[in-house]
């Protein structure tokens, strides 16, 4: 366990699915921070994988108490991972997400991570990454449900720029 500034490093991993791009969908997290391990997740009735992906990178960080955490957080989207990473996001803010989905969860996300010190780090889904599996187990079940709430946040006309 790495310590940072008398604090450990808290570990985030996370997954989206969707059954169908749109379709029902659901995110998954897995929180660990020295001995202590969180699972959370959530679905949607209609949704996309994209927004699943970036979803459960914002419950994760949402669910850290601490400010200025040192969070390390690993998905395997590269999606979410390449717009922190290779700086898609800040050239999508300065043209305020024109053509650009999922602008609501974007805005969120640069709230929320704001708060903490957040590094990200892609991984190989379904390779066998032990929380990785996890995450995508949690976000299929999570969709699996009945009477799933409405991915407010989702546009249907969104689909149709690029």
């Amino acid at each position: 366990m790495r310590i940072l500034e008398g604090r450990p490093v808290i570990y985030l991993y996370t997954d989206g699915a969707s059954s169908g791009n749109p379709g029902p969908g659901g995110w998954g997290a897995v929180l660990v921070c020295g001995p202590l391990r969180k699972e959370m997740s959530g679905g949607f009735a209609l949704t996309t994988n994209n927004r699943m992906e970036l979803l459960a990178v914002i419950k994760g960080l949402e669910a850290i108490k601490w400010k200025n955490a040192r969070v390390e957080v690993f998905s395997d989207s590269s999606y979410v991972v390449k717009a922190v990473t290779e700086g898609w996001l800040p050239k999508w803010l300065a043209t305020d997400f024109k053509k650009k989905k999922n602008k609501d969860l974007w805005l969120r996300f640069l709230e929320v991570s704001g708060r903490h010190q957040v590094a990200f780090h892609w991984l190989k889904g379904h390779a066998g990454h032990p929380e990785n599996e996890c995450c995508d187990r949690l976000a299929v079940e999570a969709y699996g449900g009945k009477d799933l709430p409405e991915d407010e946040g989702y546009d249907p006309q969104e689909e149709t720029l690029f």
